[in-house]
């Protein structure tokens, strides 16, 4: 037995990378723990929770497709992350115990991207769940310009717009790419088990970058169409990478070897 482990939560699990990711840092600091993939549907989400908050050796999870919203209703959210992103991917268990929300996906979204000058340009964003949520926050802050979301729910697409007060329009998926910058893809289409995500992206100006969040299959058809137009990509890896990073930190106390991502990547690919 292990002295302290942590998991990652979604329906459907099995595709996650995640415990690859933190069982390599893990073994590279030679700490006395463990992460684990954990498959929990809508309906026992609650019950989860509950069986976890009275193990002690249990750190927290990261949290993945559906529940980045519902988990926000069950745990404390000390560092208002309802009142800005409005999901959260990780639930951790604070030094009084008690369990709190926070949201790793804006930061390790932002990494990849940091030197790309985004200020002012239009950006285009696929979907308008729990991880557009934490992306539509990060573009919020860069100041980025008009931003269009193509999603099945229009109005859901058109709230989030102003709830981040961004300049902008909400179409359906079905509507042609405007001229964007950047374009990325939060849902999960694309996915192995999703349906494709077949966009023309004819309208992107050749130093459009196109980011995907998606990371199984980790050449997905976007990645794909955008490689074939010679646009810049960033894969999913690259934010999972991010963003698991932030949260192994608070989960372990500890920082991950960062220095050994291309062996990680490596890994992850094999």
């Amino acid at each position: 037995m292990t002295a302290i482990y942590a998991e990652v939560i979604g329906d459907p699990i099995k595709h996650s990378k995640s415990p690859l990711i933190h069982r390599f840092w893990i073994d590279a600091l030679g700490l006395d723990a463990d992460y684990r993939a954990h498959h929990v549907t809508p309906d026992r989400l609650a019950g989860y929770f509950e069986e976890r908050r009275a193990d002690p050796a249990w750190r927290g999870c990261n949290i993945t497709l559906p529940h980045k919203e519902a988990a926000l209703d069950l745990v404390e959210d000390r560092g208002g992350v309802r009142a800005t992103i409005g999901a959260i991917n990780l639930a951790m268990r604070a030094e009084d115990g008690v369990l709190i929300g926070t949201n790793t996906d804006a930061g390790g979204f932002y990494a990849p991207i940091a030197e790309v000058p985004l200020a002012g340009a239009p950006v285009a964003v696929i979907g308008a769940g729990g991880a557009a949520r934490a992306i539509l926050f990060a573009l919020s802050r860069i100041g980025v310009g008009e931003v269009t979301i193509l999603n099945r729910n229009v109005l859901k697409a058109a709230a989030l717009l102003s709830t981040f007060g961004l300049k902008g329009k909400a179409l359906p998926l079905s509507a042609p790419l405007p001229p964007a910058s950047l374009l990325v893809n939060t849902s999960s289409l694309g996915m192995a088990g999703q349906p494709p995500l077949d966009l023309d992206l004819s309208p992107l100006p050749e130093d459009a970058v196109v980011y995907e969040i998606v990371y199984a299959p980790l050449e997905t058809g976007l990645l794909k169409a955008a490689r074939e137009r010679e646009l810049e990509t960033v894969d999913g890896l690259d934010m999972l990478i991010g963003q698991g990073a932030l949260a192994f930190e608070l989960l372990f106390g500890a920082e991950p070897p960062r220095d050994r991502d291309e062996e990680l990547r490596e890994l992850l690919m094999s």
